[in-house]
């Protein structure tokens, strides 16, 4: 039967204890970690978010009826023991930090028992995910868990004071919003008030922040929750964390010189790393052709190199037709990979089938210099030569070519690059390499929509040199655009924003929307923009994916409290479920069953 905690007043966490504490009286409250019962000497480890202490109940030291109890305290139990802090009797343990001293007790309460658990409390679990998230109350208890939330925790804490002393206001902008189809997929909110209509909840607190610059607040960000209906992925979530900001009469020196020194600070002060200011930069152009990527990973090279030209009259039908259909013929050098087996050559082949390659040609270099190529017998010696001398290769090198449209070739290369990086163990999680990536197109060419659409969004603003190509050529348009990229993620992103009438009108024009169309969607923004809007820009960063990178983890799902998995279903509360028909009714909403589809046969 459970005990009160009446009476008592923790003193300390677990692992607040040191060995300055020895002689002290404490009382320490938490879970039972393990109980090592040696007949007349029971040791229990207690457990809280701070760590681990060892509690010792021997006799001739504690009362028969004391140790008689302990020895009955099973894992996950929640005890409350008073005591006094002695230093172990025992060997030191290295691997904790309370790991020289001990609790000697005169009180123990068992405040909850507990049933034992599906799976053990233990760092780095094997456990599988689908049983831990089912479980993820007792998933958190785990001391890996704790540390990246609370990780977390600093990284938002510190984030907010160096915004307030940098002159920014923190405001909480709308949850229900209106719906605006440009972009991902929204997530719809019924209306019980106005049957028929809906809300959206916010993909990004993009409008209103626009307009509380128009409201001259100079300076805003805010901590906020954004939801999107897409597909999931390691670094995805349904709804998910952004630290937003927005700052007036600024340019985009201005902005990333800010975030440059909060990147350092939050750096310095949660890992003890420097960051080195400032940091580099990079035009997307030279990104796609120098990695294949917009968020590259710079803590390697193996990078890309343009062979077109010296391929350009070869016999080889697979790169004249690329080069003939306007593309183009580009490799990668993976030093000391010559010697790759056949096989694992050809799982990279089908690799880069997913990305859209119609296959990989190759050429391996043996370490005694022998080549072997998929593609020798239709080029001659010199062109062999040319093309080897070209892409640096040398003995014990291995050569991957792809050739196809631009953004065919930049996808699969730059997705193979980070592929042998993984297989040739070249990423070390240990180092962290920034990058600003400038100067995005304003637009990109949709297939499926047959237009253009906006790159980032409706309202980036235009470099002003390539504001004349807007009519003639839009796709040649550079964007005032920049994401912040760590270790080949993009970890932020913003631009300047259009404050002129006449641009944006011409923006909308272009993304193929009607005058009509843009009252509609946006009127609200436009008619403000009428009143005096000062020139501004913004920044927002993941901070699910900032603090997965600065924990080291390879999923945001193990630094976000209860997360959702693929289906974008939470295993434990079974959200989303279904609904009682009243509160359908109220809404006036019908779920009507999709038919199956009829087989022809029948």
């Amino acid at each position: 039967m459970a005990e009160s905690m009446k009476g008592l007043k923790r003193t300390h966490r677990c692992a607040e204890l040191s060995a300055a504490n020895v002689g002290e009286k404490v009382t320490i409250m938490g879970w039972v970690q393990k109980n090592r019962n040696k007949g007349g000497l029971v040791f229990v480890d207690v457990r809280d978010r701070s760590g681990i202490i060892q509690v010792v109940f021997e006799e001739g030291k504690s009362e028969a009826a004391l140790i008689e109890k302990a020895a009955k305290l099973r894992a996950e139990y929640v005890v409350a023991i008073v005591g006094t802090v002695a230093k172990r009797s025992g060997a030191v343990n290295d691997h904790l930090a309370t790991g020289e001293i001990e609790v000697l007790p005169e009180e123990l309460r068992i405040l909850s028992e507990s049933e034992t658990p599906p799976f053990h409390i233990e760092e780095n679990s094997k456990t599988k995910e689908e049983v831990r998230l089912k479980y993820r109350y007792l998933d958190l208890r785990r001391p890996d868990l704790q540390r990246n939330l609370m990780m977390r925790s600093k990284v938002a804490t510190l984030t907010r004071q160096f915004l307030a002393e940098e002159g920014f206001l923190e405001i909480e902008t709308p949850v229900l919003i209106k719906s605006t189809p440009e972009g991902a997929r929204d997530y719809l909110v019924p209306s019980r008030i106005q049957q028929g209509q809906f809300y959206a909840l916010p993909q990004s607190p993009q409008l209103f922040k626009q307009l509380l610059m128009c409201s001259g607040y100079d300076r805003y960000f805010q901590i906020a929750k954004c939801f999107r209906d897409e597909d999931l992925r390691a670094d995805r979530q349904p709804e998910f964390t952004q630290i937003d900001m927005e700052l007036s009469f600024v340019d985009v020196d201005d902005v990333i010189e800010v975030n440059e020194r909060l990147l350092a600070k939050l750096f310095k002060e949660v890992l003890g790393v420097e960051v080195s200011l400032p940091i580099q930069r990079m035009t997307w152009q030279e990104a796609m052709d120098r990695f294949g990527s917009d968020k590259p990973d710079i803590r390697f090279g193996m990078e890309l190199t343009n062979v077109t030209d010296v391929v350009k009259d070869c016999e080889f039908v697979v790169f004249k037709n690329a080069i003939e259909n306007g593309g183009t013929v580009r490799g990668i050098n993976a030093k000391g990979q010559g010697g790759m087996a056949r096989k694992k050559i050809d799982k990279l082949v089908d690799f880069a089938k997913d990305y859209g390659a119609k296959g990989l040609a190759y050429i391996a270099i043996h370490e005694d210099g022998t080549v072997k190529s998929s593609f020798a017998k239709f080029m001659t010696e010199d062109e062999m030569k040319a093309l080897i001398e070209a892409m640096g290769g040398e003995n014990g090198d291995l050569l991957l070519f792809a050739a196809d449209k631009n953004k065919v070739v930049w996808d699969t290369l730059g997705a193979l690059r980070l592929e042998l990086a993984r297989q040739m163990e070249l990423l070390d999680k240990n180092e962290y390499k920034f990058l600003w990536v400038t100067e995005f197109p304003l637009l990109e060419w949709s297939e499926e929509q047959n237009r253009f659409t906006a790159m980032h969004h409706p309202f980036t603003m235009p470099m002003e040199e390539d504001l004349q190509y807007i009519d003639s050529d839009p796709g040649r348009v550079r964007a005032k655009a920049y994401d912040i990229v760590l270790n080949g993620n993009e970890i932020g992103g913003g631009s300047v924003r259009i404050f002129d009438q006449e641009i944006q009108s011409k923006m909308f024009e272009v993304l193929g929307f009607t005058e009509e169309q843009a009252q509609e969607q946006f009127g609200f923004l436009l008619t403000a923009f009428k009143y005096g809007v000062p020139p501004h820009a913004g920044l927002a960063y993941g901070l699910d994916r900032l603090v997965m990178l600065m924990a080291k983890q390879d999923s945001i799902r193990d630094v976000i409290a209860f997360p959702k998995v693929k289906d974008a279903s939470d295993l434990m509360t079974e959200a989303p479920g279904h609904v009682d028909e009243k509160q359908l009714e109220e809404l006036g909403i019908a779920v009507v069953a999709k038919e199956e589809k009829k087989d022809d046969a029948e």
